[in-house]
């Protein structure tokens, strides 16, 4: 695996290049089909964490032959230990607006929603006032494409994107079956472009300055730089802009208070890492990818209690609507507590691994999925913490 040295970086973040309606204006003059080649070539993959081609998922939808088709913005920040969005949106959300407006063009779109999480309600007046600031701005340049917002009610599962689009329509946010994509069938069953706020920032960025500018962060498997959430034992939390790639021990070293056994990357849904494999990680596509949260263990802390945290918001958080999530989640919960309390064998934690895999292959959404990532890195490097 290819490996770069830690490099902060300060794109997103950037107001002097903030002048997005200069890009919108650039931008529209140009081909969509060229538009959408220059997103393919940059590398640019979802920030959101599934890390799918942005370019070819734009290409996909917009082959579609519809009428009617939508640009989402999935501001629904649900995983723990992430909170970049929240920031993107109080500080740049015009970067984000034409990311939309661009996508909406190369497309065939002419509207676009940002979905917001509940808990981020109290950024709603204010975001309201700037995209109407913008319709109105993009309306007086000709391009027939409006942003409108809708306000989520705090379920983690609807950061799945049909999930998304059922809540959205007024319905119970559960996942549906797939196929179809929502590049054939999303938002009111029609095609769609779902992305993360921060994938449309980076479209902002790729149109203002080309792909080429955009690959040379990053590796090759990972282009660009990602938007982290830091947090957890260390003395530098908050976010940071950093190139995607580098080495974990590097992260450590930088955001670490000297004693850190591990970090979670990827928040509750993702993987545990433990001292003894920083070294041999890479935080991108290539190795371990993330939507952004990293949080960050030291030597004080309960891997059984962490562990305990996330089966239990999982429980909580499970739609209930398969039963590998609905029971799944119950009885890997169950399990490790009766471990702890000696009222199974220590082996059992073999037959709670296997549960989780299964969770793995048969659960319908991300969610049951991923239960497996957190479950069994922590049991298979911390197993003397869950049974003693």
């Amino acid at each position: 695996m290819e490996k770069r040295n830690l490099k902060k970086v300060d794109i997103i973040f950037d107001i002097s290049e903030c002048d997005y309606l200069a890009v919108l204006d650039k931008t529209i003059l140009r081909d969509p089909d060229e538009v959408i080649l220059d997103i393919i070539d940059s590398g640019l993959k979802g920030r959101g964490g599934a890390g799918f081609p942005t370019g070819l998922k734009w290409k996909f939808t917009k082959n579609e032959d519809s009428e009617i088709k939508y640009v989402i913005c999935n501001a629904d920040e649900g995983e723990p230990g992430t909170f970049k969005d929240r920031e993107i949106l109080d500080r740049v959300p015009e970067k984000v607006f034409t990311g939309m407006a661009i996508c909406g063009f190369c497309i065939g779109a002419k509207e676009g929603y940002i979905y917001l999480r509940g808990e981020y309600n109290f950024l709603l007046e204010e975001l309201k006032m700037k995209i109407d600031l913008f319709n109105k701005q993009i309306r007086e340049k000709g391009l027939e494409f409006t942003i409108g917002i809708r306000s989520g009610s705090g379920a983690y599962i609807c950061g799945e994107e049909s999930a998304l689009f059922e809540s959205m329509e007024g319905y119970r946010g559960e996942p549906r079956n797939k196929p179809p994509y929502p590049t054939v069938a999303g938002y009111n069953w029609k095609p769609t472009v779902i992305n993360n706020v921060e994938t449309l920032v980076y479209v902002s960025m790729i149109c203002r300055l080309g792909p080429d500018k955009f690959k040379e962060l990053g590796t090759k498997d990972s282009r660009g730089s990602k938007v982290f959430s830091v947090s957890g034992d260390t003395p530098s939390a908050g976010i940071f802009e950093l190139e995607l790639g580098m080495p974990l021990n590097e992260f450590v070293e930088e955001f670490g208070d000297g004693d850190t056994k591990a970090v979670q990357v990827g928040g509750a849904s993702g993987h545990c890492v433990p001292r003894k494999q920083f070294n041999e990680t890479i935080i991108g596509f290539e190795g371990i990818p993330t939507g952004g949260s990293m949080m960050i263990f030291n030597s004080s802390r309960s891997m059984y209690n962490v562990l305990h945290d996330y089966l239990e918001f999982f429980t909580e958080e499970s739609c209930g609507q398969c039963t590998p999530c609905r029971v799944g989640c119950q009885q890997l919960l169950k399990g490790i507590e009766a471990v702890k309390k000696g009222e199974r064998k220590p082996a059992y934690l073999e037959e709670l691994k296997k549960l989780a895999l299964t969770m793995k292959v048969a659960a319908k959404c991300g969610l049951g999925q991923s239960v497996a990532n957190p479950f069994n890195s922590i049991i298979d490097n911390f197993r003397e913490e869950i049974i003693y």
